[in-house]
């Protein structure tokens, strides 16, 4: 059966945006791919296959879920990082698979040192440290009992990172905050040393520390919302610009492209309704395209009379209430438009474009946010 809405990743375009952050970071440092959120909505499957084409080695993941999904679909024997959650009766599995694995709390360290006493397989764990983000991380104060129960245990674990993550590196309100979370984890990484305690890899950056904060790149950076075309936020992009070349001004390019296809039409005559409510009369007598995409799909019903379509190479204006299956756009000014037309919710068609952030304008959702919301089920395919 075909699916009422697909869309397309752009092998090419990955591989560009990887390029540029190499040239940002230089030849040393690990990238990995950050692949939470269902690889931030473009499919995990589908990211590993086109990210280790393009020689990426290493992924991120939030969950334990996700990093299994990574774990099942790598050809190329890549590394795989849980940042976040994971259970504890999971551990034994994880280790045996070689899963590494962020460690910020005594419960999770205690866990990972009994599990691989049992097996005798090292747990590969990443030590998060509190910078000022509040979230997870060992605290300063603990520092002495980490250590202590690190040096006891060395024969058990491979200490594979010692890592952070920033409050809002994205945002210049944070600048004071960012740096003194810089300072801390050096304190932090000072004192492991001194208690000769090293780590594998030391890292800290994600996207947009990676682009603005330099002093963050270590040996390894998280590139999440980079790699699949964005900015993590305009004050990002501004923050660069100036240092981006005149023939390249924006380096990032854009992976998705979500197509669909002209439903039905119908006419509509002056001063009748379109859809649920009465969000929207008719002025004039109008002609509608509906689409078999809605709030069901990911399109917002904050979308309702504010979304655009391409059809034809023409913008089309949503009318109506998004329902939760279709959305009605006007035609009005595009001739001979007939059912199966492609529709393009989010790309280019004949010189013109949908964006993400034209979304996220109308909707007050972020890129993040509204890329994690498409739904699983809709078809992904891979582009060269």
């Amino acid at each position: 059966m075909i699916a009422t809405s697909s869309l397309e990743i752009s092998s090419k375009a990955y591989r560009q945006n990887i390029q540029y952050i190499r040239s940002e970071i230089g030849p040393h440092p690990v990238i990995s791919a950050v692949v939470k959120g269902n690889a931030y909505g473009h499919g995990i499957a589908q990211m590993v296959e086109v990210a280790e084409k393009a020689g990426i080695r290493h992924f991120s993941t939030f969950s334990s879920d996700e990093a299994l999904e990574v774990y099942n679909h790598t050809k190329r024997g890549s590394e795989i990082m849980i940042l976040g959650m994971l259970y504890l009766e999971e551990m034994e599995e994880l280790i045996r698979k070689g899963i590494s694995f962020y460690v910020f709390d005594f419960q999770r360290l205690e866990k990972a040192i009994s599990v691989s006493i049992s097996i005798q397989i090292p747990a590969k764990i990443h030590l998060e440290a509190e910078t000022g983000f509040h979230r997870t991380g060992f605290d300063w104060k603990d520092r002495e009992k980490v250590a202590s129960m690190l040096l006891e245990n060395l024969a058990y674990i491979s200490l594979e990172g010692l890592c952070t993550h920033y409050a809002g590196a994205e945002s210049v309100s944070n600048y004071v905050r960012v740096k003194n979370q810089i300072s801390r984890y050096h304190e932090f990484k000072d004192f492991f040393t001194e208690k000769s305690l090293t780590f594998k890899k030391y890292h800290t950056a994600c996207s947009a520390a990676t682009l603005i904060f330099p002093e963050t790149i270590l040996d390894m950076v998280r590139i999440g919302i980079a790699g699949y075309g964005f900015w993590p936020t305009k004050e990002t992009y501004f923050a660069k610009l100036p240092s981006l070349p005149k023939n390249n001004k924006n380096p990032l390019k854009r992976l998705i492209t979500w197509k669909s296809s002209v439903m039905s039409l119908k006419d509509v005559k002056m001063g009748e309704f379109v859809g649920y409510g009465n969000s929207y009369m008719a002025l004039t007598d109008i002609k509608l395209a509906i689409v078999p995409v809605g709030y069901g799909h990911g399109f917002s019903r904050l979308l309702s009379n504010q979304g655009q379509v391409l059809i034809q190479g023409q913008y089309c204006q949503v009318v109506g209430t998004v329902t939760m299956n279709s959305i009605a756009v006007n035609i009005t000014k595009v001739k001979n438009v007939t059912p199966g037309d492609e529709v393009i919710l989010i790309g280019k068609q004949r010189g013109k474009e949908i964006t993400v952030a034209s979304f996220s304008e109308s909707t007050q959702q972020v890129n993040y946010e509204l890329l994690t919301r498409l739904p699983k089920d809709i078809p992904r395919i891979i582009i060269p």
